[in-house]
């Protein structure tokens, strides 16, 4: 009888690199980098900055921190929130790596790199990029009056000002966010399709469930016991906010994470494939995931920013691509 093969060397053949493994890859990087820039670091943490207040230090170029700050001023000024991260003093910070990804892109009114890539994705519209804009939020889209409302990392407008495509940006994370109402105990994650008023946010007059049954996507959830918020919330509320707006939904995450896109989007374990396959036909050419590294190698091919990717690169642990 052939007895099976042992399962620790089986598990080093799992062809997808370990999230944990990236992150740890993550950590030295950040805290090497920190370390050559002679930055505080918190005592038990050095890929993490000492205090809050230094997340400009995590940011490559200062032109992109004065940047962040006077769109956060402008903002409190009309007193719409910018939301900065908790964790933007982090060295693994998501909204962090796409300040230090896209910011530069912003500040030198360069969109050729982001043009090329999602005309290669078939992003409908992608050569009429003319700004690109962090934390773009409309309340009116879920009717949320109250708190923090839904809020893309990044949205891409054409020359008339019009946002069409949003980005979502993710590093190091290790799902899309969840709905708050059930992290906290206060729903069983039951399917509330057919019954939405036993959703405490369906009650409470939030758009999110008459969109999904506006774009087809209950339709395809009708025979799921689990309702699909209770650990997706996020990508479904990003999904029909793009939709809503007549735009597409993008997502930008790294390649060797296997928990969104990994190898941008071909293999089916990780979740981006997953998700979109609860969504209509009609829907899916509306929704696209690009790499950050794909997206390097564009910046790469202009000398605009060459003083630049070389350091995002190292701080990012990209310098093996």
């Amino acid at each position: 009888m052939q007895h099976p093969t042992n399962s620790k060397k089986r598990a080093l053949q799992w062809p997808l690199l370990k999230q944990k493994k990236f992150s740890e890859m993550l950590r030295l990087a950040a805290a090497d980098w920190f370390k050559s820039k002679h930055l505080p670091t918190h005592a038990r943490m050095p890929y993490c900055l000492g205090e809050w207040e230094q997340w400009p230090s995590n940011l490559i170029l200062p032109e992109v921190a004065d940047y962040i700050q006077k769109q956060r001023e402008a903002a409190a000024e009309k007193k719409s929130p910018f939301p900065l991260h908790k964790y933007l003093h982090h060295g693994m910070s998501s909204q962090a790596m796409a300040f230090n990804l896209i910011g530069p892109l912003i500040t030198r009114r360069d969109y050729s790199p982001l043009i090329s890539l999602l005309e290669s994705k078939n992003v409908e519209g992608a050569s009429e990029i003319a700004e690109a804009v962090f934390e773009y939020k409309d309340r009116k889209v879920f009717n949320e009056d109250a708190g923090q409302p839904t809020s893309i990392d990044i949205a891409l407008k054409d020359k008339n000002g019009q946002p069409f495509i949003f980005i979502e940006s993710k590093f190091d994370e290790r799902a899309f966010g969840g709905c708050s109402v059930f992290g906290l105990g206060d729903c069983s994650g039951a399917s509330p399709i057919g019954f939405e008023d036993d959703c405490f946010l369906h009650f409470i007059g939030r758009k999110y469930w008459p969109l999904m049954s506006k774009h087809g996507i209950t339709d395809q959830l009708k025979n799921e016991r689990q309702c699909i918020f209770a650990m997706h919330y996020q990508f479904f509320r990003e999904i029909l906010f793009s939709i809503e707006k007549n735009g597409t939904f993008v997502l930008l995450s790294d390649e060797r994470s296997p928990v969104f896109s990994s190898r941008a989007g071909e293999d089916r374990r990780s979740l981006m494939p997953f998700l979109t396959s609860f969504l209509p036909e009609k829907l899916k050419s509306r929704v696209v995931a690009i790499s950050t590294q794909e997206l390097v190698r564009e910046i790469e091919h202009n000398p605009r920013h060459e003083d630049w990717i070389p350091e995002f690169k190292k701080k990012y642990a990209m310098n093996a691509l």
